[in-house]
């Protein structure tokens, strides 16, 4: 891992946290995620299922965990299973976990080799009544593959049809989505190595570079730093892209007189950063721009103050249409009698801003937390409206991570230049 060692206090608190939730008498598996192939002698770069990492701190492929806090068997309480190198591997592959590193990254004292599962398990899984399996629960993820805990999931109910099998992911949900000191200052480094790259690319913007030079800046520093790389793939969309508002090509060239719509962020540690900025490819805003960019940019100032606990999605969603209407309307894009007549389930706002303001961010760029839910301290959340006009092949998107405390709220990218002054003299200096 490229990412410096982590307080394995972090690890040990989750697992806490999670086995105090469980039924009486419940022994809980979690997977690694699976391998993927990429072609035919190789695999796509190994990416962490999240909740494995959240319980364990361990980073590495063919792992799992089992928690029974009721074991009658004290030595099976908690147990990392993690595969076995040998000579051959660490030819081909590198280093894997020894033991003692295991034992340091995850705070778990009792690790066996992944050839013992299976024994282990029958000779404890009897004293068990409810079995915890891990599923994928995001509401924004489509089950097509099935995965590793899916697989496990068969292969036990095959072998131990009586017991009653649970769902992790309804704990999952409600524990991950409130972050701790440690994860918090993860992510703040994430967020950091976000303002350096953007820094940079601020300094390297001018008619004529290729959006991909723009990505190949973002990724030199973000590897620089001991990122991961990106948190998801950057979009670096200059003139007309910006309208599309997953674009990933990244392969034109960026003209004179565009804005160019960046939105990218670092992963570090497996915490993520998730930002967005629109910037003038000649260094300097027209009129028309510029209006256009701080109506966005006073709308997304607006949605902060609303980012505290208690706030519930859909409602505040309700209320950034509204502010993002206002806009619109003195942009000269919606006209405020037929404002008046809308119908209230398709507003007109959505022709311009299609997309949602703020999703939850962690482990998971969109991460796993409940939409239902009211935020609450510890949570860490997007806030990105932005304004499309595809007559004017023009896309603003402005987007900063926004943490929820007791008192209130803190940006955690304060510190990443968004007025219009500060980025035209950024790139002008």
């Amino acid at each position: 891992m490229k990412y410096l060692p982590i307080n394995n206090e972090v690890f040990t608190v989750n697992r806490r946290n999670f086995v105090s939730r469980l039924k009486p008498c419940s022994l809980a598996i979690f997977n690694s995620n699976d391998e993927f192939p990429r072609s035919g002698d190789q695999a796509f770069l190994f990416k962490q299922n999240p909740d494995f990492f959240y319980l364990t701190g361990i980073d590495q492929e063919q792992s799992i965990l089992l928690l029974f806090p009721e074991c009658p068997n004290p030595l099976y309480k908690e147990v990392l299973f993690l595969r076995q190198t040998n000579e051959h591997i660490a030819v081909w592959e590198g280093h894997k976990y020894t033991i003692d590193e295991a034992k340091a990254a995850s705070g778990i004292q009792t690790i066996y080799w992944l050839s013992e599962f299976d024994t282990i398990l029958h000779s404890i899984i009897n004293y068990a009544e409810n079995i915890y399996i891990n599923t994928n629960e995001n509401d924004r993820y489509a089950h097509t593959v099935p995965y590793r805990d899916i697989r496990m999931l068969e292969t036990l109910r095959s072998k131990y049809p009586l017991h009653k099998y649970e769902r992790a992911a309804l704990i999952m949900r409600d524990l991950r989505v409130v972050k701790s000191s440690i994860e918090v200052e993860l992510t703040k480094k994430a967020c950091q190595i976000t303002r350096d790259a953007f820094l940079r690319v601020l300094k390297f913007v001018k008619p004529g570079v290729a959006e991909y030079e723009i990505e190949a800046e973002i990724s030199h520093e973000f590897l620089r730093q001991r990122a991961t790389g990106n948190a998801y793939s950057p979009i670096i969309a200059s003139g007309k892209n910006a309208i599309v508002l997953h674009y990933v090509d990244n392969n034109a060239v960026c003209k004179d007189g565009e804005v160019i719509l960046f939105d990218f962020g670092a992963e570090y540690a497996n915490y993520n950063a998730d930002m967005s900025r629109s910037v003038p490819v000649n260094g300097r805003f027209t009129k028309r721009q510029r209006d256009v960019y701080n109506a966005v940019l006073r709308v997304m100032r607006a949605a902060t103050k609303m980012i505290v606990s208690g706030t519930v999605l859909n409602e505040y969603q309700e209320e950034v249409g509204k502010l993002m209407t206002d806009e619109l309307i003195g942009l000269g894009l919606l006209d405020k009698h037929d404002v008046a007549k809308q119908d209230a389930k398709m507003p007109l706002y959505k022709k311009y801003f299609m997309h949602g303001t703020s999703h939850h961010l962690g482990l998971d760029v969109h991460d796993f937390a409940s939409r239902y839910k009211a935020f609450e301290a510890g949570n860490i959340l997007t806030c990105e409206p932005g304004i499309y006009i595809p007559a004017e092949g023009l896309g603003i998107r402005i987007e900063n991570n926004i943490l929820i405390t007791e008192s209130g709220n803190i940006d955690l990218m304060a510190d990443i230049p968004v007025e219009a002054d500060e980025i035209e003299e950024i790139m002008n200096g």
